[in-house]
Order: structure tokens, then sequence, then C-alpha cells
């Protein structure tokens, strides 16, 4: 295994979206850029690809990797035949979930398939009680009832989730053994190693998630790691970490955010490199948009859903909404302008990209509007269709009696405002103030977006990094090796000794200490943070706070109560989770500086921008220099990625080519 104080020469982050698959390569010095487009039935393909355009070998690379092989395979019911065992009694637990209805006021809702078919789910007599003490033995007869079930259904997977298994999981222990010796090539995926936590619901929800999504993960890491060797491969986490790609695929629950999880990480990265703390974050994909909050840290959240499923595992607080410049706009049955989601993904793609693609999209609409620029596309490897473009967009404008341009205009409009209800989404309602924030966008089509949705919010400040369309390649290479753990302790707060809990918290850390050493990791270099889930007595829901001590803890509780819900309560607080973060040092990436003013400045070139008169610059990202200021409106190009700087706002180049952009 390698260690990462010795880390090879190249590090490689890809990031795997759905529309292109990107690449950042760090060899110590200086960084390179590329995309190619993804290959959704073998992801692996453009990732070899794109390594043999890069004129690379395996024998000294280090892939760090974002993967969307999990998240496709659940939002497209692409699981593998899970059996579910549960106690006595209760195999219906995910069936009847929280019985939340999706459709309040409707009388007459479309049924929704179970998570797991009746006839898969399983059922056996052991039982702890709440407790922790033995109401019954799991006996032969479970044994021999329960393997025949098994023979008969013949699953690829199967996750067992039994009553109180964060208190004793002897019992889970034992049906894993017994599923292990009689069925050898079975995933077996057990709640108390998944998710040792309170609420049997999202526990179980979790823990079929990753038998479902298991064999497929494990099945593409093993082809890929296979494919890349002697590279070592890790692969990012929903909460920001890394883990061995040989391992990755025994948590698969964990890579539902893989890909969005490596754009905040490098957006803090970039964000300090610049000397900015209080960032919203905007990644605009092909596909998607991902939104969040940074305040130094980045914020992580245990109640994530994807789908209609609650994820109950750590991974970042971010807000997801289906609008990318792939989004489809339409008329809806009301006469009605709709952008979203449905997407036109990597194939056949916008109806520019020449694949085919007829229908209009929000990439087509910028194209239509002289915002994107034909022949300047990956660095002009690929042309777009303005003729295309401008077809698929005139099937909206001849609906809607308007000219073509009008109509690109209203796809954009609206697309910006599913947005920018996105972001008031993950700041203002969780009363964070945007105009103290940086927007910092990235993806291939943030730039193209970022002024107006600045201006929507009210914020007067945004950041376009450098290498912003491969952000997220970018902090995969940004990343740590990380273990996130946690375990249920309930009881009012001051109840506890201190001594006591940081025992207990130790326990979680020893734990995940020895996973990083097996992976290479020195001891010295592993770093460990405590914290602690809390609510008021009475309350369902909790906020999760560093922890001090008992006390400290339980003032700083009230404080993030108050700012959080602009309140806070005479009650006693109690504790319900302990969590244990552990990561590694990241390997120390550097940006290069840009470059210092010329004797001889270069030139922009000039074209017709929809709405304006005269033609504006159009700038090459490339030959901007430290410290020079371009006034809007103007288009600023790049390999990967574009960004529109309308009339009233104006950039700065900072030292590492960071676009600092202020409006007024």
């Amino acid at each position: 295994m390698t260690n990462k104080s010795e880390p090879p020469t190249l590090l490689l982050g890809v990031d795997t979206g759905g529309t292109f698959t990107d690449f950042v390569l760090f060899d110590g010095q200086a960084l390179r850029v590329h995309k190619v487009l993804s290959t959704p039935q073998a992801p692996e393909q453009a990732i070899l690809q794109g390594i043999r355009d890069l004129g690379l070998t395996t024998g000294k690379l280090q892939v760090v990797h974002g993967s969307t092989v999990a998240t496709n395979a659940v939002l497209e019911r692409k699981g593998v035949r899970t059996v579910y065992i549960a106690n006595q009694g209760l195999g219906d637990v995910l069936t009847i979930g929280r019985q939340a209805r999706r459709e309040l006021y409707n009388l007459q809702p479309q049924p929704q398939p179970p998570p797991v078919p009746r006839e898969l789910c399983l059922e056996v007599g052991a039982r702890i009680g709440a407790d922790g003490s033995r109401l019954a033995e799991p006996g032969e007869a479970d044994k021999t009832h329960l393997l025949q079930q098994i023979d008969n259904l013949k699953p690829e997977a199967v996750a067992i989730n039994l009553l109180f298994s964060f208190l004793d999981d002897s019992d889970e222990r034992t049906i894993e053994t017994w599923l292990e010796a009689a069925f050898p090539d079975l995933f077996i995926s057990r709640s108390s190693a998944v998710l040792p936590e309170y609420k049997e619901y999202e526990r179980g929800i979790a823990t079929w998630l990753n038998a479902w999504i298991g064999p497929c993960v494990a099945g593409y890491l093993q082809r890929l790691g296979e494919q890349l060797q002697p590279a070592p491969v890790s692969v990012m986490q929903s909460a920001g970490g890394t883990v061995a790609a040989e391992h990755a695929g025994e948590k698969a629950v964990h890579l539902l955010l893989s890909g969005p999880a490596g754009g905040l990480m490098g957006a803090r990265f970039i964000g300090q490199q610049a000397g900015i703390r209080q960032l919203l974050s905007f990644d605009m994909g092909g596909t998607s948009t991902d939104v969040a909050l940074i305040e130094g840290d980045i914020k992580l959240t245990s109640e994530g859903r994807i789908g209609p499923w609650p994820v109950a595992v750590p991974m970042v607080d971010m807000h997801t909404i289906g609008a990318g410049g792939g989004s489809i706009a339409s008329i809806d049955s009301g006469g009605l302008l709709q952008v979203g989601p449905e997407s036109a993904g990597a194939l056949p793609g916008p109806a520019c990209y020449g694949q085919s693609g007829e229908r209009p999209t929000v990439t087509d609409a910028n194209l239509v509007l002289g915002r994107l620029r034909p022949d300047a596309f990956l660095g002009g490897a690929m042309t777009l269709d303005a003729a295309a473009a401008e077809r698929a967009v005139a099937t909206i404008a001849t609906q809607l009696d308007i000219s073509i341009e009008e109509a690109a205009r209203g796809i954009i409009d609206i697309a910006n405002e599913h947005m920018a209800q996105a972001l008031r989404v993950i700041s203002v309602q969780r009363g964070a103030d945007p105009r103290a924030h940086v927007l910092v966008s990235f993806g291939g089509a943030g730039g193209l977006h970022v002024c107006a949705l600045a201006e929507a919010l009210g914020m007067t400040r945004a950041l376009v990094p450098v290498h912003a369309g491969v952000l997220s390649a970018l902090g995969m290479l940004a990343a740590p090796r990380a273990r996130q753990l946690s375990h249920t302790l309930t009881g009012e707060l001051t109840g506890f000794d201190t001594g006591m809990l940081e025992k207990e918290l130790r326990v979680l850390a020893d734990k995940g200490r020895g996973e990083l050493i097996a992976e290479g990791i020195r001891e010295q270099d592993i770093e460990t943070v405590y914290s602690l889930d809390l609510r008021y007595h009475g309350q369902s829901c909790t906020l999760t706070l560093p922890w001090q001590d008992i006390a400290n803890t339980a003032q700083a509780f009230h404080q993030e109560h108050e700012q959080r819900y602009g309140h806070r309560l005479n009650t006693p607080v109690e504790l319900v989770n302990i969590r244990c973060n552990l990561q590694s040092r990241p390997a120390e990436i550097t940006l290069p500086e840009a470059g210092r003013q010329p004797a001889e400045r270069p030139e922009p070139g000039y074209a017709g921008i929809s709405g304006h008169g005269d033609k504006v610059p159009v700038w090459r990202r490339e030959n901007l220099m430290q410290g020079q200021e371009i006034t809007g409106p103007a288009i600023i190009t790049e390999t990967v990625a574009t960004t529109w700087l309308p009339a009233g706002w104006s950039c700065r180049v900072d030292r590492v080519g960071n676009l600092l952009l202020i409006n007024g």
C-alpha cells in the first residue's frame, strides 16, 4: 500500500459526471486539466481515454476518483436483487417508513414501489430489548429456516437490520456468520457496521442501500483498479474524505455524493488560497446544480436524501436541483415555459453538440445569446453547432409566438430562478445572510450564470476559480484520507461523566485510526475531531456540535439553536449520538502564480452579444495577467468553461489566476 507521506510522482484527480469526465493532473509543481465525454454504460472507458489523451502511464500515478456509479444505481433503481432481514414482525418497516405523504392533498396518490418487495423481506426470532437485554436467542431452527429461504430466493446481496443492534450487535454478527459460511459469494451488509445509530427505519434504509448497490460499486471499482494497475486508486466519499478503492465497495452508501463532495473540497481549497472563509458554492454541470454553504469548514449532515429515501450516513450538506447546462426547456400543458429537471445528458446532449439532440437546453440558449462562443468550446477541441441551437430554441419561440432571442432569454431566466431559490434554501433558510458571503461558481456552466445569481441574492462579490470547470477533480487531490464514525448514546447531557464520554469517543477513534493505518497512513499524520448530536428534550431533530466538555458543549448548542431557529429553550439538552472524524494530511497542492504583466498586453477579440449594440470583448483566460482588471460586458473563455461578465460588473485577476468579480 502506498504511504501518503511518500506520494507517487503524479497525482490524478478524476471526476465522472453525467456529461463529462474531468481530469486534473498535479506533477508536484504544475496542474494540467482535461475533459472527455462520459461513457455512462462503462464509466471506466472515459477514464482510460482521458489517461491516454494526457499521455500518461499508470506506473507513476496515484488516482483519486469521484464516482457517480453509486448515485446512478440508486436513482435509476438498478441495484441487485437484495434480501432484507429483520426481527419477527418487523419485515415491513422499510415499506411503512415514516408514513409521510409525498403529495399531502392528493387523495388518490400513485402508489410507490416499496424499497424491498415483500417476498424478499425475511424475519428471524432473535430479539434485543431497548435496554440491551436479551429477549430471544437466534436458534438452530432460525438458522435452518433462514438459509433455506436464502437458497430459494437466490439474492446477490443481503441487508441485516435488527432492533437495537447499536446496543448489541451479536445477533447481526451471528446471522452474518451463517450467511458467509453457506453463501461465500453473497454481499452482506449489516446495520451495526453501516450505521450503528437509533432510528430503525433510517438505519434500515442505509443498510439496504449499501447492500442493494454494493455489488455494482464493488464490481466497477474492481474493474477500474485492474485496468489502472499498478496505480493505487482511492475514492471520494460523501463526507469529503477519500478511502482506498478496495474498501470503498464495502461501504457503497458512503459514495452517493462522491463527485459533489469533491467540488466542495475544491471550493474550500480555492477559498483558502484566496483568503476567503465564507462562501456560497454553486456547482453547475451538465445535468444538475449543487449548492452549499462553506464557513471555514464544510458542513456535514446526517439528514440527506437521495431520490425518495433518507440517507443517514454523514455527507456534505448541500442542496441539489435538476438544473444544468443540459436541462431541457419545454412548454407545459398550461402553455408555460419550463426548464428541467429532464436533461439531455452526455448523449445526445444539447442540440449544439451535434450528436442528434433536437430539444432546446440551457446550453443552446446561452449559445443563441452569444454568451458561449462556438469555436472556443473545450479550447476549440469541440465546435458547437449554432444553427442547431437556433433550430432547437425556435421550437419554444414558435409555441410562445416570440423571437428566438426572447425565448433564449426566457430559458436562462427560469434556470437562474431555479438556482437562486436553491441558494436561498441553503443560506437564508439556515439563518445565514448570503450578502456576507462570496458566491463561488464552478462546473462547466457556472461562470455563465454566476453574476445573475449573485444579483438575485443581493450579493456584490463572486469568485470564478482557476480551473473552475474541473474544480471537483481538483478537490479530489485536496481531500484527505478520512473516516467518519458514529454511535448512538442517549440521555441528558449533564447526566454523563466527561471521562466516560471521552472513553466512548476514543473507542470510535481507535477503530477509524486502525482502518487508516491499514491503508498506509502514518499514525502521527491522523487528526481526530470529536462531536456530539444534541437536541432539546422532546425534540426529534439534532444539531451537531464539536466536543469541548459538557458545560461548554451545552452552551454552544444553545447558541447554535438560537442562530439556526431564532430561539433557545430552558429545557434539558439531550445527547443522541457521538461522532468521530479522522483524517490524514492531504497532499500539498500548490497553484502556480498567474503570469505577470508583459510589455505588450494581449488584446481581446470581439463578438456580438444579444442585447448589446456594440460588440463586446472576448478574453482568453490563459492570457490574463495578475492584477488585470476587466469591465463588463465581456466574455472570458477557457478550455473547460466560459464566464459571462455583464454590464455593471468588473473582474480582477488574483495572484493564482482566480477571477474576483465585483458588482458596482
